[in-house]
């Protein structure tokens, strides 16, 4: 970091020099020609002009100079048409400020400059001659020589680097001290030649002026008090950095911190060159996370060394070389041996590692839980009976192997852990509930209340639907999405609704495969669509599990490592009286594991749309159905009304007839004619069918 602000700086000076020489170039032609002075003038105006399109590094958002360099670009172009030389005034007023700042500040930029890159190589040097001390061969005259040669090449880079840091601070302040110094000379001279009766010298333009010559000295004591500030800091700094010259400082004095989850320096990497040759190279190691990071000088971003989540560091003893360790990745298939300059290095280096293997740095108080875990491990080299008791009691149960009994810093860990959990996440995840961390069975095996049917399990399934003579039961699935996932292990929880049962049952998980010395893990493919999750064999693509997607209640990745997510499947034990279950299942992916959520939110809600449009066409028809049935209702009713009607006029007729009985034969006959007259031919048959 500070290598790269001191190229902005350096930048930024180039940049001066550059604008300054042009600047200079445009006063020199004003002082040498007179003919040619109104150009000169008018070269000066443009490159005033220009200074709102110069990106300097530091300087670039100054409102202010810009303003006040416009300012003095519009008078002096209108008085480019009537300026006379005065080349004695000229050369007192305008020349002489902006060629000190060019022959002497900026000189001395690239003089101390070249001190401090050669004091740097120095120091590179030396550091590398003290690196290679013998190990074996200890000599007493030539370890003091290169350590008072070391401390000397220290203290002098040190030294050059501060008063060159110093000097390129200051360059700012003078930057605009030789810029309006020149200027204000120079409109000083042509005011007192154009004095009296000039038209373009008014009191404004004087008034502005003395304002400009105040701010150069309100500038110029305010570097004065900068530079002493600096001159101040650099002497305590000398003082108080006397100690830390040496390479190799007494660690009873600066002792070595073993809570660390971050650590950054330089260190020596051994690389192979032959079957028993190797070399040592030198670079910048940091660590991000879980992972070891090495940045070499002048790149912009560090490079991926290894992955330390789970690896193991040790110290190992080599041939001529101090103070060296080895790094072996979980798997056992990447090492690096590295050299730190001083034991105290030495040792935090492992420290830090160390705790950075058992996934400390997860946690939200990382170096509190480091102290906890590094005290756990003292005790566990003497195990006291109630520490052994507690450990015990805090162990989680394991099913896919039986537990072990551990008294290494690693089995402390997860006893921790648990302690830290258990206050506060027991409402989510229980503390002995079992763990399952491999895939055991096929799905018609563990979901009881599912019927088999012919070639569902072990049923190979093409992840993209393109199945032979059996058509896929996600076929029409609009949606298809294949990730790489690695099964971490899965246990029952006691709630679905609360996105932290799933970091706890991550936390605990991660714990348990750390005391237990876990690290194989089952790879698949896992395949998203609308209707379930399906886990896949990558290499026979036989169907390992499948969780129905209306099952999955809960999804969630991790807040920090992006690489685990998990789900909670609810589901039943096959019983009617029995309650369901909530089963959270944990995956590890490449880096996908916000996709894969993703993924599943995308399924959830086109099943979720799936299924309104479909209780919206059942509602449809049933509305429909409603409707044809009110219809026919509606039909029958008025043909029953009718009915009724005719019944009422059959009645009508009968009760007319009874009362003309008297009146013979002849009437009756009259009035059925009539009423059958009335009736028509439908009343009339209507009539002897009732008849």
């Amino acid at each position: 970091m500070t290598r790269s602000l001191l190229g902005v700086f350096e930048e930024d000076a180039a940049a001066i020099s550059r604008y300054v020489n042009q600047l200079y170039k445009a006063m020199h032609r004003i002082y040498d020609a007179q003919n040619e002075l109104s150009a000169a003038t008018h070269l000066t105006s443009k490159l005033l002009k220009e200074y709102e399109q110069q990106r300097f590094p530091l300087g670039g958002d100054d409102e202010v100079m810009n303003s006040t360099l416009q300012q003095f670009a519009k008078v002096i172009d209108e008085l480019s048409s009537c300026h006379a030389v005065l080349s004695t005034q000229l050369a007192d007023a305008m020349m002489f400020p902006i060629t000190q700042f060019k022959e002497r500040d900026l000189k001395e930029i690239l003089t101390l400059k070249e001190v401090f890159q050669i004091s740097s190589n120095d120091h590179d040097a030396a550091i590398i001659r003290y690196s290679r001390l013998s190990k074996k061969r200890e000599n007493e005259k030539v370890k003091y020589e290169i350590t008072e040669d070391v401390y000397t090449s220290r203290k002098k880079q040190h030294q050059t680097m501060m008063h060159y840091f110093c000097a390129l601070n200051t360059l700012q302040y003078k930057k605009k001290i030789a810029m309006l110094e020149p200027l204000l000379g120079y409109m000083q001279a042509q005011i007192s030649f154009f004095k009296m009766g000039s038209e373009n010298l008014t009191e404004q333009l004087e008034d502005f002026l003395t304002n400009i010559g105040t701010s150069v000295q309100d500038v110029r004591r305010e570097m004065d008090r900068e530079v002493e500030t600096m001159q101040q800091t650099i002497e305590d700094l000398e003082v108080a950095s006397d100690p830390l010259y040496l390479p190799d400082p007494d660690t009873t004095k600066f002792p070595s911190q073993r809570n660390l989850t971050r650590k950054a320096g330089y260190l020596n990497a051994r690389n192979k060159t032959g079957l028993v040759s190797s070399s040592w190279d030198r670079q910048f190691y940091f660590t991000q996370g879980g992972n070891l990071m090495s940045q070499a000088r002048g790149d912009v971003a560090g490079g991926l060394v290894m992955d330390i989540d789970n690896c193991s560091v040790m110290a190992v003893d080599c041939e001529d070389r101090r103070y060296c360790f080895q790094i072996t990745s979980f798997d056992g298939k990447k090492s690096s041996i590295l050299q730190a300059e001083s034991k105290k290095d030495y040792e935090e280096w492992i420290c830090t590692i160390n705790n950075i293997s058992k996934q400390i740095y997860l946690s939200e108080n990382p170096e509190e839980i480091a102290a906890r875990v590094n005290q756990s491990a003292l005790e566990a080299v003497t195990p006291s009976p109630s520490f052994q008791q507690r450990h015990e009691s805090m162990r989680p149960v394991v099913q896919s192997r039986p537990p072990t009994n551990r008294t290494s810093s690693t089995g402390s860990l997860g006893s921790d852990s648990a302690s830290l959990s258990a206050f506060s996440l027991d409402s989510l995840v229980a503390p002995d509930t079992p763990i399952q961390f491999d895939i055991i069975s096929p799905v018609s095996e563990d979901q009881p209340g599912q019927l088999k049917t012919l070639g569902q399990s072990g049923r190979r399934t093409n992840p993209f639907g393109e199945s032979g003579g059996v058509k896929s039961e996600t076929e029409d699935s609009i949606l298809h999405q294949l990730f790489i996932v690695r099964f971490l292990g899965s246990m029952e929880v006691k709630s679905d609704e609360n996105p932290d049962v799933v970091y706890e049952t991550m936390r605990q998980i991660l714990a348990a495969r750390a005391i237990h010395n876990i690290f194989r893990m089952t790879e698949s493919h896992l395949l998203v669509t609308c209707d379930c999750l399906k886990l896949i064999d990558p290499q026979t693509q036989v169907t390992r599990l499948r969780f129905p997607l209306p099952n999955v209640a809960l999804y969630a990745t991790h807040q920090e490592n992006k690489r685990l997510f998990g789900f909670v499947l609810q589901t039943s034990s096959g019983r009617p009286d029995s309650k369901p279950t909530s089963v959270c299942y944990i995956f590890e992916s490449n880096n996908e594991g916000e996709k894969i959520c993703d993924s599943v939110g995308l399924a959830k809600q086109i099943a979720f749309h799936a299924e309104l449009d479909r209780r919206t066409s059942e509602k449809q028809k049933e509305i429909e159905r409603v409707k044809e049935k009110q219809q026919k209702e509606l039909s029958k009713q008025k043909q029953i009304e009718k009915d009724l009607e005719e019944q009422s006029r059959l009645i009508a007729a009968s009760s007319r007839c009874s009362q003309s009985a008297g009146d013979g034969q002849f009437v009756v006959l009259s009035s059925s004619q009539s009423e059958d007259s009335d009736l028509g031919e439908d009343g009339k048959k209507k009539r002897e069918s009732e008849a």
